[in-house]
């Protein structure tokens, strides 16, 4: 006699879907360590190296330069150079990288919810 699978047995069997292509590229671009901060402190206004290494406490100088220049690769953020004397470089977020705002925000919410700031969720929450 055939004994009939529950509708989670055969969702087990079953493969697991792709990830979606968007979600992929969002996650190699601003799931890097240090760029989610980056564009975060730039959503506030356009800021000197100086100042926006000053904002991130922990990043090296060398990594800030290598996230800010894959963020201008990618079209996210603008490196203007301020003639001075002295001179100084600040760097701007374009209209794709301020559109970021919304979805950090929503990411920021879900954050005071769902994660404690021991990076845990909390035990209510664990079902």
């Amino acid at each position: 006699m055939a004994v009939q699978e529950s509708h989670e047995q055969q969702a087990h069997r079953q493969p697991c879907a792709r990830v979606d292509d968007g979600i992929t590229r969002v996650f190699q671009l601003l799931g890097k360590r240090w760029t989610g901060l980056i564009v975060a402190v730039l959503l506030e206004r356009p800021v000197h190296f100086a100042e926006l290494r000053r904002a991130i406490p922990g990043i090296s100088e060398r990594m800030l330069s290598d996230r800010l220049t894959e963020l201008a690769t990618a079209g996210l953020v603008v490196r203007e150079v301020d003639e001075g004397p002295p001179l100084r470089v600040s760097y701007r977020l374009t209209t794709a990288g301020a559109a970021l705002e919304a979805s950090l925000g929503e990411l920021r919410t879900w954050a005071g919810v769902y994660l404690a700031e021991d990076g845990r969720c909390p035990e209510e929450f664990r079902t």
